[in-house]
């Protein structure tokens, strides 16, 4: 372009922003001016629109600029502009496709302008830009509207959630996924409430049916892009949130630096920038923290979801889905029917064809397998995929890494439903603990451990170990039956119940008094509660079966009580009571009755105050410390290896992970090494990586440091003056030294 050309674009461009500011600054002075503009840009509109194709650089410069003081202008004189925001609409909507770019990023950014200037509102502009971003032919102009879009969805619900315009926009990609279900435009949908509920501005139900209906579409893409939205979302979103949370400023830093370097604007903007961001900070922190569910609890009707998904994707033979789409169907059909304890029975029928070494991401259908498990699927029908798994995988034929991927994933398997284990088969497995690989030898030792936890009674006596014997003679450790479930208690309860015994013990040795409270203390104590312990006892004929009395407790149907009686008649008969096996199973015996009755005492009679529940979230937290650390550290009540979190799926690491217990080579060994620490460029020893790390920082050197780096020529004085100095005149400097040092340096310690 001439020169002459470019400077009178400039020159135009400075006097359309000279009256812009006037008539910012004074509209009603300047409304003749406005007007003026108002008619030109009306009648070039009208000689664009009759060939936008043909209109030339010059009249597409001057449009541009018109559209740009108008929209910028437009809340000061709304009777006169109250056409403009629907000319806008119509010029992008008809014709998006063969605008240049320049013209049409200013057209798209007026309307967000007039959006910003409440001019219009959000459902509005909203409404007219999504249908251009699921049919323009540009990828550029798409980036540019996505981002736009998402934006504004952001500033609506900033300062409050903006319900209108929430369900209007949902309502808008709900009916563009099921409008058309081969489509692709519906990647947009996908995309827009990804990022929205990843930010948290959408956390109900609606979007996530929206996702719902975009994994029954029939575009891969489309059901790639959903599927990952139920098993990844929610971990985006807790991610963004830590994020969030560790940025700290440290205010003192700031205002150090202030101190130290040239005052200036710039700086003053930036702490009062840093301190409005620690103030929101706080006031984020003392808010009450939001109800967050998972996608995968806020669907409705799962039974109903996963069933279309698995018919649809996995059980149709004519569904044309690659390999790894159908690997990630079926995880999101599995960790539904374990997360909600559905009933697919012919999804584990389905599993058969699968299971063999030979199939490619083979420990992927295993995993899927595992966590599609739970403890309502019935024992029959998950019998012969363990055989099959068992026949296919674990043999003395088989690869170390393919045994052990066996085994570990029937131990998942089995953790969520030991009924499906036949005692044949668990003892043929177990015996692969004795194999020379270290991960054949876990996870069987894992198979192992856990049924003698669940089920002691399959495993032969000489495994079943001492814990598990002696649960199974005492009756504290039985067997499970099917659709048996865990009696409803506060978790961690007995935690606190020995919390405040061991306090009660600690006061009483505090004031000198034994550890345990004799029987006239606790009368006395009942007497100061209001109750008397005689009120709770109840009389009893005596018994035929024992020559002493019998405690009946409060509870009617305590049934380890009546086996205790039967077993000391039976030894009183017998005149064995010398037994050492059965004094020990009497002893666990009672320690197993006074913990069920301390804990029921605790949860039925005491009212727990907020600090008792603080306590117990601190108790939680320590156990769950302890049960990380590894077997070793766990603690008695603690929760079992067999309790799994619900919530979290398995994947194919952790089925594949005693695989990984094989010798390293030296480059594995050397990356492993080097696995956590820091990229080094050169040789560096830990004091210079230290110094550097300092000056990164900005943290300033000591005096001594500093003389280290002065010139050589600087210093050679000093270092003469120091050669001719006499005895006493080197003695006088180190006495001085030393009095310097001792009184805190030359400006000294005030104290």
């Amino acid at each position: 372009m001439p020169k002459r050309k470019v400077a009178a674009l400039e020159k135009i461009d400075a006097d359309f922003a000279s009256l812009q500011y006037k008539i910012r600054r004074d509209p009603q002075s300047y409304i003749d001016d406005f007007r003026r503009q108002w008619n030109q840009y009306e009648s070039q509109r009208e000689i664009f629109l009759v060939a936008p194709t043909s209109a030339s650089a010059e009249a597409t410069e001057s449009f541009h600029n018109l559209v740009d003081l108008v929209a910028h202008v437009a809340d000061c004189y709304p009777d006169e502009t109250r056409t403009f925001p629907d000319d806008l609409k119509a010029i992008i909507s008809e014709h998006h496709t063969v605008l240049g770019p320049e013209l049409r990023e200013k057209i798209v950014g007026s309307l967000m302008l007039l959006r910003r200037k409440e001019v219009i509102d959000s459902a509005s502009a909203l409404t007219c830009l999504f249908p251009i971003l699921v049919s323009s032919p540009s990828k550029t102009f798409r980036g540019e509207l996505f981002g736009k879009i998402l934006g504004d969805m952001r500033n609506s619900n900033a300062k409050a959630i903006n319900h209108p315009l929430n369900r209007t926009v949902q309502t808008v990609l709900y009916n563009l996924i099921t409008a058309d279900r081969a489509s692709p435009r519906a990647i947009w949908a996908i995309k827009l409430t990804r990022e929205l509920w990843k930010r948290q501005i959408w956390t109900d139900a609606k979007p996530v049916d929206v996702m719902r209906e975009a994994c029954l579409a029939d575009n891969e893409k489309v059901v790639v892009g959903a599927v990952r939205f139920f098993l990844g979302g929610d971990k985006e979103r807790e991610e963004i949130e830590d994020e969030s949370s560790d940025e700290e400023v440290d205010l003192s830093k700031i205002r150090h630096q202030m101190g130290i370097n040239k005052k200036s604007q710039k700086q003053k903007k930036a702490y009062n920038k840093a301190v409005s961001k620690v103030h929101r900070h706080e006031r984020k922190k003392n808010k009450p923290h939001p109800l967050n569910f998972s996608a995968l609890h806020l669907l409705h009707d799962p039974q109903e979801f996963a069933e279309k998904l698995f018919t649809k994707h996995l059980q149709n033979t004519k569904a044309k889905l690659s390999l790894d789409t159908r690997i990630l169907v079926l995880q999101l059909v599995t960790r539904l029917v374990g997360l909600h304890r559905l009933t697919v029975v012919a999804l584990y029928s389905w599993f058969i064809k699968f299971l063999t070494p030979r199939q490619q991401s083979v420990t992927s259908f295993l995993a899927s397998l595992a966590q599609g498990t739970h403890n309502l699927v019935p024992p029959d029908v998950l019998e012969p995929l363990l055989q099959k798994i068992a026949s296919e995988f674990v043999s003395e034929a088989s690869a170390a890494e393919v045994a052990a991927a066996g085994l570990n994933s029937i131990r998942e398997i089995c953790a969520r439903q030991p009924l499906a284990m036949t005692e044949t088969l668990l003892q043929d497995l177990v015996q692969y603990r004795k194999s020379k690989d270290k991960g054949v030898m876990m996870a069987a030792k894992g198979l192992l451990s856990l049924y003698r936890e669940v089920d002691p009674e399959l495993l032969q006596k000489k495994d079943r170990g001492k814990d598990a014997t002696i649960g199974l003679k005492t009756g504290s450790l039985t067997s499970r039956r099917f659709g048996e479930e865990d009696v409803g208690e506060i978790e961690g309860l007995d935690l606190l119940e020995k919390w405040k015994e061991e306090e009660k013990k600690k006061k009483r040795r505090e004031k000198g008094l034994p550890s345990e409270a004799g029987s006239d203390e606790d009368e006395d104590k009942e007497e100061e509660d209001g109750f008397n312990s005689d009120d709770w006892e109840v009389d009893s004929d005596d018994s035929s079966d024992s020559g002493g009395w019998i405690n009946v407790s409060d509870s009617e149907d305590e049934a380890p009580a009546t086996k205790k009686r039967k077993a000391s008649g039976d030894s009183s008969e017998s005149g064995d009571g010398n037994n050492k096996d059965e004094e020990n199973d009497a002893e666990a015996q009672k320690e197993k009755e006074a913990e069920i009755q301390r804990i029921s005492k605790l949860a039925t009679t005491t009212i727990l105050t907020p600090a008792d529940l603080a306590k117990l979230q601190e108790l939680r937290a320590s156990a769950a410390i302890d049960q990380a650390l590894g077997p070793s550290r766990r603690k008695p009540g603690q929760e079992s290896s067999t309790q799994r979190h619900a919530d979290d799926g398995l994947t194919a690491e952790q089925i594949e992970a005693p695989a990984r217990l094989r010798k390293l080579t030296k480059e594995e060994k050397v990356a492993l090494a080097k696995e956590g620490k820091p990229e080094r460029e050169e040789h560096k020893s830990t004091q210079a990586i230290k110094k550097s790390k300092k000056e990164a920082a900005g943290k300033s050197t000591s005096n001594r440091e500093k003389a280290r780096k002065k010139n050589f020529l600087m210093t050679l004085g000093k270092a003469k003056s120091k050669q001719k100095r006499s005895l006493v005149e080197t003695r006088r400097v180190l006495r001085a030294h030393v009095d310097r040092s001792t009184r805190g340096g030359r400006k000294r310690n005030f104290a």
